[in-house]
């Protein structure tokens, strides 16, 4: 793992800005490529001085949205057909996509800033926010502020720790055990104002 971490480093070191950009892009779309492995380096360069973590913050958030913003359009325009089709190639199928829906039309378009902060789901919420034609302008914000907490955890995790790897694993499960209990919590006021409103 230390390995693995030292050669993301150099490669963000090498591509810059751009490679945490196309690297948080293709987190946010099919390609299981994990957002940690983009964001605590980067972060730990800023630590460094070699990036300015506001703007490693911002090309993250960046990044995550246009990959998400990618899936929308893709289920939106292409509909359920080409997103199964396409998504066999990255080890998506349509029982992956009906649990997505699932978890969708239960939690509504709240959804997609709360599975942000959640490992397996946040990639793939944005396809039946497209499927559903849920409206741009709520899927921006609520994709907005979900990546940009979870880049801030990230970054901020390699910028205070840097490459102690042990203490990142330890930190990152506390954090997304934390992270969970707010999500629920948070989804639960949510429901019930609704409810309330309704």
């Amino acid at each position: 793992m230390h390995e693995i971490v030292n050669t993301i480093v150099e490669i963000v070191g090498q591509m810059g800005y751009i490679g945490i950009f196309i690297m948080m892009f293709l987190e946010s779309t099919f390609f299981p490529f994990p957002s940690e492995v983009a964001m605590i380096p980067a972060g730990y360069l800023a630590s460094q001085g070699s990036m300015n973590l506001y703007i490693v913050i911002l090309i993250g958030v960046s990044g995550s949205l246009a990959g998400a913003l990618f899936n929308y359009y893709l289920a939106k325009h292409y509909g359920r057909r080409v997103v199964i089709r396409f998504g066999r190639y990255f080890f998506f199928d349509e029982a992956k996509l009906e649990k997505m829906e699932r978890f969708f039309y239960k939690h509504g378009s709240f959804s997609t800033l709360t599975s942000r902060l959640i490992p397996g789901i946040r990639q793939f919420i944005s396809l039946p926010a497209g499927l559903s034609k849920m409206p741009i302008s709520a899927f921006v914000i609520y994709t907005t502020i979900g990546a940009g907490i979870w880049v801030i955890i990230l970054a901020l995790l390699g910028y205070l720790i840097g490459q102690n790897q042990e203490l990142i694993n330890e930190y990152l499960h506390q954090i997304i055990l934390i992270t969970l209990i707010i999500i629920i919590i948070s989804t639960a006021f949510y429901i019930w104002i609704n409810k309330k409103n309704k």
